[in-house]
């Protein structure tokens, strides 16, 4: 495969030298050394106290002046002692991003060596597990609000949520070349920071900020499995790496199963069951290019002679369609793993994701024996664990199906939780009776 780049060195390996930046960096405005001042509403500042990460516009009821995104802002109580210091965005209803509380603090290179070390330290122990693909800072659960970095091997992502980072951009970078070092570093821009141009300063959607040419593929591992990641074109960065730990457990009840995967995106879930046994694995995805990186993956790990020995059969298909057809097909499997993509981008299609929710429970449910066993997860985090949960029960019922639940699970080590908002994925493991 050409242009495909691959390391299985552990990060301690890395050298900070390696980190090469181009100009891009340098053309980009400092931060304003004047501060905004602010004073918030008092259920703002209850929920400030208590850990949230964000100011929205409506809380604020007093500003010293207009500020530009990136700006600093200081907010103090009524008595002006110091509550919170946090990156200011005009353009964004959330107005200011809090880096740090309760004490002052100088926002600078250093604090943002201190913030990577900590994000660091909580995944150290990956290294141990065969993993080189893990998110390496998880936005405002890392204590680093609106942006995100993931690693595959010696690339690393970072992906923007707000034009506020754009002036801090260079000194962020000359920390992470200190903490985590790679060869490559791309750039990537959410849809809404793509469309503000006159705050990007020519940086665009991605770029890479590393003097080295990206590969177009790169290889990475994750407990042992070798997958590949597009980070420019494949959604999120590439990669669901917050998936990471149920894989490994649909890897350790697939022996000797037959198992269907759907919206399977790139076959992380197929690969894990065919590593673990299964006798035949499905991959269904509306996406083509998804499902020829499924085909793909499975070939990056045919040194496993489970991997190379399991029948894998695709479909480039809606899977509604395809789990009714095989309904119809009386096609039966052991294991249904149902893992869509986000129902729910706004409160108003809460009730939308749910019904969508229900749907696919009832579908996955008629295509699994009795006895088998079902994996559905959501990532929408509009949906509360409880009425995700909920939903698949009543479906069951609706359609003479009992669940035993096996367990319920959340988010991965390297996808931390500090608040409520921050929650997102929620995964089901039942046995159908």
């Amino acid at each position: 495969m050409d242009n495909v780049f691959y390391t299985g060195r552990g990060i301690d390996l890395y050298n900070a030298s390696i980190m090469d930046f181009n100009n891009s960096l340098s053309q980009l405005p400092s931060p304003s050394a004047k501060r905004i001042a602010l004073r918030i509403s008092p259920p703002a500042e209850r929920a400030l106290r208590q850990g949230h990460p964000w100011i929205f516009d409506q809380s604020i009821t007093e500003q010293s002046h207009k500020g530009a995104p990136g700006d600093l802002a200081v907010i103090f109580d009524d008595k002006r002692r110091f509550l919170a210091i946090g990156l200011y965005d005009p353009t964004s209803p959330i107005r200011v991003r809090i880096l740090q509380s309760r004490d002052p603090a100088t926002i600078n290179t250093e604090w943002f060596q201190n913030k990577l070390a900590a994000a660091a330290l909580v995944r150290a122990h990956l290294e141990e597990t065969k993993t080189t693909g893990y998110r390496l800072v998880h936005g405002e659960n890392d204590g680093l609000p609106g942006l995100i970095i993931d690693r595959y091997a010696d690339t690393l992502v970072l992906k923007l949520y707000t034009p506020a980072w754009i002036p801090h951009l260079k000194s962020f970078c000359d920390a992470l070349a200190q903490i985590s070092p790679a060869s490559h570093l791309i750039l990537r821009l959410n849809r809404l920071l793509q469309k503000q141009t006159e705050f990007l300063h020519n940086l665009s959607d991605g770029m890479t900020i590393t003097n080295l040419t990206h590969p177009s593929l790169i290889l990475f591992q994750e407990n042992g499995l070798t997958f590949e990641s597009d980070p420019i074109h494949g959604q999120k960065t590439g990669f669901f790496l917050d998936q990471r730990d149920n894989r490994a457990r649909v890897e350790k009840l697939s022996k000797n199963k037959t198992v269907l995967n759907v919206f399977a995106y790139t076959g992380g879930f197929s690969v894990y069951a065919a590593r673990g046994g299964a006798k035949e694995v499905t991959s269904v995805d509306v996406s083509p290019p998804a499902i020829e990186a499924a085909i793909r993956n499975m070939k990056h790990n045919q040194h496993f002679p489970t991997v190379a020995s399991v029948k894998h059969e695709t479909f480039a298909e809606d899977a509604f369609e395809v789990l009714a057809r095989m309904q119809s097909q009386k096609r039966l499997f052991d294991v249904v793993i149902i893992d869509p993509p986000m129902f729910a981008q706004s409160e108003k299609q809460t009730a939308g994701a749910l019904s969508a929710y229900r749907k696919l429970t009832q579908l996955g449910l008629s295509v699994l024996r009795r006895g088998g066993t079902l994996v559905q997860a959501s990532c929408s985090s509009r949906v509360d664990s409880d009425s995700f949960f909920e939903s698949i029960h009543r479906s069951a019922q609706e359609a003479g199906r009992s669940l035993i639940e096996i367990e319920r699970t959340g988010h991965a080590i390297d996808h931390p939780i500090r608040f409520t908002e921050g929650a997102y994925l929620k995964c089901l493991f039942a046995t159908a009776a």
